[in-house]
């Protein structure tokens, strides 16, 4: 794990070092020390996110991972403020659509992590967090739910969606970062209102946040 993160971060640094060095080309109107303290500001800036990037590493972020028991899932949402957590059945052929969607975005959005749990081997959390369909996509900031991808029908309501669809419609959460247009699916051609994330408790799921320090206790 240590030399998988230093290699990320290493690779990281290079890059960013290389944007810095194409920025700085481009200053030409700026004086030799204006041109020095930017580019100090500039590694301060690189090494803030590095340190961000290895800690999200450090704590598994990277990897789509299934999770043992509630307890582990507990653990995790106290290291990981920004958590994609997939509820799933061995039987649902839907859920290995999700697995395979999902594996590709955790190895792109380090920020986050995503993980599945097995719902019927953990039917306390699955019951607290209001799991009634599967697949269902638990989205979690902060220890509290912000949102739920109940089956597909978010997603086109189809089998086929690509990946950049279940990225746009994860990034309405706000747990995945997203330099996209949020209010236009990628796989559609004309401006859709954000998505509902407001649904009523009676459909099964309470959208104002259950609060993972609650239900711990």
């Amino acid at each position: 794990m240590n030399e998988t993160i230093q290699k990320a971060v290493l690779i990281a640094t290079k890059d960013l070092e290389k944007q810095i060095d194409a920025q700085m080309d481009r200053l030409d109107n700026l004086d030799a020390d204006e041109l020095r303290l930017l580019k100090e500001k500039r590694l301060q800036e690189l090494k803030r996110e590095n340190k961000q990037k290895a800690e999200w590493l450090a704590n598994g972020h990277g990897t789509y991972t299934e999770l043992a028991d509630e307890k582990e899932f507990f653990e995790i949402s106290k290291k990981s403020p920004d958590i994609v957590c997939h509820f799933y059945r061995n039987t649902s052929e839907r859920c290995r659509i999700v697995d395979k969607h999902l594996n590709i975005l955790a190895n792109k959005h380090i920020e986050a992590k995503f993980c599945k749990v097995n719902a019927e081997k953990c039917p306390f959390l699955a019951e607290r967090l209001r799991i009634k369909i599967i697949p269902t996509i638990a989205l979690i900031k902060d220890r509290k739910t912000k949102d739920y991808i109940v089956g597909f029908t978010d997603l086109g309501n189809r089998d086929d969606f690509n990946t950049e669809m279940m990225e746009w419609r994860i990034a309405q959460s706000g747990a995945i970062n997203y330099d996209g247009d949020l209010t236009t699916p990628p796989s559609l051609g004309k401006k859709k209102p954000p998505v509902n994330t407001h649904r009523s408790i009676r459909d099964g799921y309470d959208f104002d946040g259950s609060d993972l320090d609650e239900l711990e206790d």
